[in-house]
């Protein structure tokens, strides 16, 4: 079994508690089937929102999917001008009997446009 990382990012149409919620959970669970991951095979997750985004902890929307004992942080994103706005980023410590070249990167929404360059990854617009 080794430890890899897991990239993803969801763009968000507005900031309400319930739409990050909704958005950040629909990002973890598709990490999770494209990569065959129970909760237990998490070691931690971290989060990072955009400024714009301020009212809920994305963390808090994989709480309630049962990550009770699972680390998990928030930070604020760089601001960086011109940057695409509304975005949760998740970076999360796996493990899996995948080899690194099989783990499946998940960006949803306008975040699909972020990362085109990665050959595994799955998206929605």
């Amino acid at each position: 079994m080794a430890v890899r990382a897991v990239r993803g990012a969801t763009q968000l149409e507005e900031d309400t508690r319930e739409h990050m919620l909704d958005r950040v959970a629909e990002l973890v669970t598709d990490v999770m089937e494209a990569n065959g991951l129970e909760v237990d095979d998490f070691i931690s997750i971290i989060f990072t929102a955009t400024s714009d985004l301020t009212s809920e902890f994305p963390a808090y929307a994989a709480r309630q999917l049962g990550f009770s004992d699972v680390p998990l942080v928030c930070a604020r994103e760089l601001e960086i001008e011109g940057s695409m706005p509304r975005v949760v980023r998740l970076m999360a410590h796996v493990e899996t009997d995948l080899p690194r070249s099989d783990v499946t990167h998940v960006y949803l929404h306008g975040a699909a446009n972020l990362r085109r360059d990665l050959s595994r990854t799955t998206s929605h617009d």
